[in-house]
């Protein structure tokens, strides 16, 4: 499904960058919009979060089951020079996941089948500091690469909870540290500047809190749970 969604937005923005790069059509539109220091904005767009795991001992891997999220957010635009801009572009992310395990993690004696999953629910607060690297405007569009970091809060987390999954509470950081990588292409439309984008989104640190046993069958093996993820935006400015 990610992969379908990912060609599919590709494909528009290559119809549409190539209808614009062999149009005859000259007039520039929203031809003093990069001149201005300061721009605002808001995007709408959905997200694909995944987990990369690390495990203690050689057992077979947690699967993960992903789903389609939602995002919304607001936009500011520092112009530094012709090509680079700094952004910020906080925003909230909706998504969730389901932990699959396999019955070798767990005593056959205590087994449940529904043990064998867990939900995770993740409601993100974003706050991503980005470098956007440009081209040279072509007619009305321009390509660019953006990088950067950010910081996000989890208003789904159940850190302080003090049950865990002895009790089906799986519990999640409040707090994540992200690098983000990502390209688009502004599109100057009219009346507004349009921009669709992919940007991946790789957690720094760890965001499992771990159950109190040591031995959990569903924190015990884990060295490090991090979040990783692809956003598709779109941005009106």
């Amino acid at each position: 499904m990610k992969r379908t969604v990912i060609v599919i937005v590709l494909l528009l923005i290559y119809n549409s960058a190539s209808a614009q790069l062999f149009s005859k059509e000259k007039i520039k539109n929203q031809e003093n919009f990069d001149k201005q220091v300061l721009t605002w904005g808001y995007f709408l767009g959905f997200n694909n979060y995944d987990f990369k795991f690390e495990y203690e001992q050689d057992l077979k891997d947690i699967l993960v089951e992903t789903s389609i999220g939602f995002n919304v957010g607001l936009v500011g635009d520092l112009r530094l020079n012709e090509y680079f801009n700094l952004r910020f572009e906080p925003g909230l992310y909706i998504s969730k996941r389901n932990l699959v395990y396999d019955e070798s993690y767990f005593d056959p004696s205590k087994f449940r089948t529904s043990d064998l999953s867990r939900e995770v629910n993740s409601t993100y607060i974003h706050f991503p500091l980005l470098l956007k690297v440009s081209t040279k405007r072509i007619n009305n569009f321009k390509p660019f690469l953006v990088g950067g970091l950010s910081t996000a809060l989890n208003l789904s987390s159940n850190e302080n909870n003090p049950e865990d999954n002895s009790t089906t509470q799986f519990r999640t950081k409040k707090g994540m540290l992200f690098y983000e990588v990502g390209f688009g292409i502004d599109f100057y439309l009219e009346w507004f500047k349009f921009t669709p984008s992919i940007r991946g989104v790789f957690a720094i640190n760890d965001e499992l809190v771990r159950d109190h046993d040591p031995n959990s069958p569903w924190t015990g093996n884990i060295a490090s749970m991090k979040t990783r993820g692809v956003f598709v935006n779109f941005t009106f400015q």
